[in-house]
């Protein structure tokens, strides 16, 4: 299913598979506040040992989040939609800090309403996200998105993969479905239509946190609060911001594999 891996020397396959999970990983993580650099992150992933000073649960991180990689990777692989007991499998994955506790499950639904604060026109507000209650109503229509989704990407439309991506993207922040992890998740799961449509995936740099909290947050003021019945994506909601956002993201992974294309084609030479 990983076309873009196409025509590559096996070699080559290899050395760019490692450099899409290392980034990733590392973005993904540093968003939440993962203290390891790339290059310690390469490091743990590739060696399996810690870096001195650093704390226990940032190495957890890393690692969980390349076994959750992985489990897209084989999903993928094996032909198969998304699940909900994929997704429950992703958020234990990258939920390393389990804690047994009836009110933050880990591989379940969210048992607690959960909120985040943005800044928005130099205001400060509160974004509710969709009640505990809901949760399970808004993620069987989020299913059926995911599904739509990937049904109409067709194989190699950058464009397609792109709203695609976003719509998967923004619509799982939205619900915020889980205690924790939500948003590792979402830049997990979004990839799927890309992958899927044989293009690398879209990964948010670490150096554009705050445009992506940003963004993300002008888009949640101007929607509201979701609740169960409500359209994932409603009219009022404008995308555009946030595409343009993701697809200024996309170009990182994008230039990997023209850079692993351009020493496959130096080998043919």
């Amino acid at each position: 299913m990983l076309d873009f891996l196409k025509d590559l020397d096996n070699d080559l396959k290899k050395a760019l598979l490692i450099q899409l999970r290392n980034l990733w990983t590392h973005t993904s993580t540093a968003i939440e506040g993962n203290t390891l650099t790339l290059g310690e992150t390469a490091f743990v992933l590739e060696e399996g040992l810690t870096i001195a000073g650093k704390p226990l649960k940032d190495h957890q991180e890393v690692v969980g989040h390349a076994r959750a990689i992985d489990l897209v990777y084989a999903c993928l692989e094996q032909g198969r939609t998304l699940t909900e007991a994929d997704l429950f499998a992703l958020h234990k994955a990258v939920q390393t800090e389990v804690v047994v506790d009836f009110y933050q499950p880990v591989g379940g639904w969210k048992n607690e309403p959960n909120s985040t604060v943005g800044v928005v026109d130099g205001k400060q507000v509160i974004f509710d996200y969709a009640p505990p209650a809901d949760v399970p109503t808004l993620m069987r229509d989020w299913f059926r998105l995911f599904a739509e989704t990937c049904r109409e990407t067709a194989p190699g439309d950058w464009r397609q993969a792109l709203n695609a991506y976003v719509c998967l993207h923004i619509t799982f922040v939205r619900i915020h479905p889980f205690c924790d992890g939500n948003g590792r998740l979402a830049r997990l799961v979004a990839n799927f239509p890309v992958l899927k449509a044989g293009l690398p995936p879209i990964i948010i740099p670490r150096e554009e946190r705050k445009a992506y909290i940003d963004t993300l947050s002008a888009y949640h003021h101007t929607v509201g609060q979701i609740r169960a019945g409500d359209s994932l994506l409603p009219e009022a909601g404008n995308l555009e911001l946030f595409t343009d956002f993701c697809k200024k993201a996309s170009q990182t992974s994008i230039d990997l594999l023209a850079n692993i294309r351009k020493k496959q084609q130096a080998r043919r030479e």
